[in-house]
């Protein structure tokens, strides 16, 4: 049998003209997002994402979803949902105010009690508000003494697995009922004249602390200044050290405090003491007693909290949460264990198995935590599908891409931009993402990317979140 010669020819032909006739598919989301994954990036560090259509209700990507990996703040999403299912949106942060013994004459003949359950966002004028109404009660004098109750807390103020060097960071505040600025104290430092002492102010105004100024202003430029506190000693005196420019600006820093119940007291007393309110005992600690009577409560409800507690991602609002969650189920003193109970209930409720996981705080600071992104997008899938109110609390308190949050200055100008909301999650050597996104097709995504063991910065793992939410918000 002959060979026809313009057979070659011919097939050239036909493949030629049928590329623009019937073109090849263009790559998928599978596709782009395998490219990115062959970043050098990933020889020596670890990626899990798990991505999920709720509109079309199935998967659209997995990787390593099933692999336990450490949250970082990505912890929040679990301590942040839970908390809206078991004590839901309404349920309140109280700062009460107690008497015992009579109101005579503007005196009352006994003590003045304030009872904490950890009002996170509780500040200066919170306080001030306080003493607003202990004046319209009509006391202006205490005989007694002045009383914090922090029984409503165990005495483990820091979660299991933090670390002593992080200290006095202000994202490891201790944990207290009576919780005042987040649990920190701002120190501002600025120049006098040459060779003079440092002028130092602190925000809240007190004379709660004592303060080393060992400064002085020079001509120096090159010079600058340590601003801290004694924690090694876990004391709340604050260090100052160092030299200041004389034509440089406020240098600025902020702590947290040893102590902030006690600081809390002490700021009560001096703030009663400029509203005209005596006090002739002394401030301490101490359990109200059954037969004190209330007679002002302050109260923040959870749908506030969970905002700047996740937009923000605030540490000390996510541990407080948890143990919110524990007192109102099983009664005080609480602990981030009873918390942790409720956690573990959300867990078996969406499906899974609590014992597959390993969970220690409320905030994700614990390198302890063992999570996956399967548990992570399944919470997300589990509250849009059941829980369309508690779902929208949940999206709207999320960081909102190149918007606000954690993720102000990430993915502008992008597709995602003003599309994702997600919450952040950072330690060292961790960085994850994760939470809900619209496509251009108008499908309503869930997804959690996990990245750790990498050394040094960050930049690389959220530039790898960032182009995956990317690629999902074009995705037709």
């Amino acid at each position: 049998m002959r060979t026809n010669r313009f057979f070659p020819i011919i097939i050239f032909i036909f493949l030629f003209i049928s590329s623009f006739v019937f073109p090849q598919d263009k790559k998928t989301t599978k596709d782009e997002i395998d490219a990115l994954l062959k970043n050098k990036f990933f020889k020596t560090s670890q990626i899990a994402i798990d991505i999920y259509d709720l509109t079309d209700k199935k998967s659209i990507y997995k990787k390593n979803n099933t692999m336990l990996l450490h949250p970082a703040s990505n912890m929040k999403i679990i301590t942040t949902s839970t908390a809206l299912y078991f004590l839901s949106p309404e349920y309140q942060f109280t700062t009460s105010i107690y008497y015992d013994g009579e109101i005579i004459d503007s005196i009352c003949t006994g003590n003045i009690y304030i009872v904490g359950t950890g009002d996170p966002d509780f500040t200066i004028k919170d306080l001030d508000l306080i003493i607003e109404n202990i004046k319209k009660f009509g006391i202006k004098e205490i005989q007694g003494n002045l009383y914090g109750d922090i029984s409503n807390f165990d005495s483990l103020f820091w979660g299991q697995g933090w670390m002593w060097d992080d200290d006095p960071s202000t994202d490891f505040p201790y944990i207290t009922p009576l919780i005042i600025n987040d649990a920190a104290i701002e120190v501002f430092c600025s120049p006098s004249s040459v060779d003079s002492l440092v002028i130092v102010q602190v925000n809240p105004q007190t004379d709660y602390f004592k303060i080393f100024n060992n400064t002085r202003t020079t001509n120096n430029k090159n010079q600058k200044l340590n601003i801290t506190r004694d924690w090694l000693d876990r004391s709340d005196d604050i260090y100052i050290t160092g030299e200041l420019d004389v034509n440089r600006e406020s240098q600025y820093s902020k702590f947290n405090l040893s102590n902030p119940a006690k600081f809390f007291m002490y700021l009560m007393y001096e703030r009663l003491t400029l509203n005209d309110v005596k006090l002739n005992g002394s401030i301490g600690f101490s359990i109200t007693p059954c037969y004190a009577n209330l007679f002002y409560t302050l109260a923040r409800p959870y749908k506030e909290v969970i905002v700047n507690l996740n937009k923000t991602s605030d540490n000390l609002s996510a541990e407080i949460t948890l143990r919110a969650m524990g007192l109102k189920f099983y009664g005080k003193p609480t602990s981030a264990k009873d918390g942790l109970k409720l956690v573990d209930s959300l867990i078996t409720i969406i499906g899974l198995d609590p014992s597959d996981y390993r969970l220690v705080d409320g905030s994700g600071v614990s390198h302890y935590n063992l999570v996956t992104a399967e548990l992570l997008t399944k919470i997300l899938i589990f509250f849009y599908n059941n829980y369309k109110s508690l779902y929208g609390i949940l999206y709207e308190s999320f960081p909102i891409a190149g918007i606000d949050g954690t993720l102000k200055t990430r993915m502008k100008g992008t597709e995602a931009e003003n599309n994702v909301h997600a919450k952040t999650g950072t330690l060292s050597g961790v960085s994850c993402l994760s939470g809900y996104l619209t496509a251009a097709n108008d499908h309503q995504i869930a997804f959690s990317i996990l990245i750790q063991n990498f050394v040094g910065s960050s930049t690389t793992a959220r530039n790898i979140q960032d182009e995956i939410c990317r690629i999902l918000c074009k995705m037709k």
